[in-house]
């Protein structure tokens, strides 16, 4: 995807910011977090990310996040509202509607 790439991580720590970091000096972002398998996340985890996530809500186009279980929506939630992102940030149960989401950025992306 011009202007883009994907990335994986499974844990934690400074790497997946540090990578984050990167990408966004060559503009604005739109961060895709497929959680479908995730069935809990920490505290420390979920505000390392609201921290983060708050320090760049002007640099993000969107944070688009998929959850599988309740657990890990209701802590994106908090991530949310915490984070003050608002609209910014939408998150999925449902991973068509989440892969169509992606589909869209991706479309705007090439263009």
């Amino acid at each position: 995807m011009p202007g883009g790439r994907s990335l994986r991580f499974w844990a934690c720590g400074a790497a997946p910011f540090e990578e984050l970091e990167n990408d966004l000096r060559g503009g604005a972002l739109s961060l895709f977090v497929d959680a479908k398998q995730s069935r809990g996340v920490t505290i420390e985890v979920s505000a390392e990310w609201c921290r983060w996530l708050a320090r760049h809500r002007n640099a993000l186009r969107g944070v688009y996040m998929l959850t599988g279980s309740p657990f890990v929506q209701i802590t994106a939630k908090l991530v949310r509202n915490f984070g003050e992102l608002g609209d910014l940030m939408r998150i999925y149960t449902d991973p068509e509607a989440f892969e169509q989401a992606l589909a869209v950025e991706l479309e705007r992306a090439r263009r």
